[in-house]
């Protein structure tokens, strides 16, 4: 059991690592912009969820790491944001070489606005609850200014493959936060966000695994068009 948060990592990345190499995807020209941007926001995310693990915001079960830690994060937890961005901007690359789709500009960008506005409205409100305060308002934030400062043409298609992956999601978060086992890897403390779970998921965790992977594919994808436009 203490291998489990360490297996969940693993798993995470077999199946994209090895299709990483298959010629008709060949992922694994592009592994350098990835985990540049990577570890660029993860950075960001561990320096975050070392402060929200200060705040007993959120926690980390001991029977399910191995006890290697920094500054009280389990290696898991750190390894995860390398690990949870690898096979979602892998699906990102795979399905935007498959399938082209793009919303009308003025759908787009209706839908930001919309987005953006309950996302600050439920964070104000609820700025009590610091998951949810944080959460909220910093994707609102960070969705205004890719689509109306950095102008980012791949919002609509992100937000369209972002369904496909919480499938895994669901399927990672909730073992995670103790579907199946006797305990959750990850315990969150209710009085700091909404108090709504999707199985044993905090809702929150929807939209803070939204922006990790946003920051994520909005750094790799400027990467990417830097190196072929210095091929050109």
């Amino acid at each position: 059991m203490k291998s489990l948060y360490l297996l969940i990592n693993i798993f995470t990345i077999i199946v994209p690592v090895i299709f990483s190499f298959h010629p008709k995807l060949q992922f694994y020209k592009n592994w350098k912009a990835f985990f540049i941007s990577s570890i660029i926001v993860a950075v960001a995310f561990v320096l975050w969820d070392i402060q929200f693990t200060k705040l007993a915001v959120w926690g980390f079960n001991p029977n399910y790491v191995t006890g290697i830690y920094l500054y009280k994060l389990p290696l898991e937890e750190v390894l995860f944001f390398i690990c949870i961005p690898f096979s979602c901007v892998f699906t990102y690359h795979c399905l935007n070489i498959f399938y082209q789709y793009k919303w009308k500009p003025k759908t787009e960008t209706f839908f930001i606005i919309i987005l953006s506005i309950l996302l600050l409205a439920i964070g104000i409100i609820n700025y009590d609850k610091l998951y949810t305060f944080y959460t909220f308002v910093s994707l609102a934030i960070l969705l205004i200014l890719l689509k109306f400062a950095f102008n980012v043409t791949w919002l609509s298609k992100l937000l369209s493959i972002y369904p496909i992956l919480l499938i895994p999601f669901f399927i990672v978060n909730g073992i995670l936060t103790g579907t199946g086992i006797e305990q959750p890897v990850v315990w969150y403390n209710n009085a700091e966000n909404l108090g709504i779970r999707l199985l044993t998921i905090p809702v929150e965790d929807i939209f803070y695994g939204f922006e990790l992977i946003l920051l994520n594919v909005f750094l790799y994808q400027s990467m990417i068009q830097k190196a072929n436009s210095k091929n050109q």
